[in-house]
């Protein structure tokens, strides 16, 4: 089975650091509404731009998510 975003975003995820990436998965684990089960961009991306008030760029959320893509293959 396919890991979705939320699980690879929380291997990145480290309290304290000062990383964008770290900081953004940081709340994405405080956000209890968050699609955890999601592997679509359009899905997570329109989640954020309307709830995610916690991050501050979406370039952010681009740059995780293409990280994702390659740690899956699909790059």
């Amino acid at each position: 089975m396919r890991q979705s975003f939320y699980q690879y975003l929380m291997t990145q995820r480290h309290p304290g650091s000062h990383h964008p990436i770290a900081q953004f998965a940081q709340n994405a684990f405080l956000d209890h509404d968050f699609p955890q089960l999601s592997e679509d961009y359009d899905e997570l991306s329109d989640y954020l731009e309307l709830s995610g008030d916690y991050i501050l760029e979406m370039s952010v959320f681009d740059e995780a998510f293409q990280n994702y893509l390659s740690q899956m293959g699909n790059v």
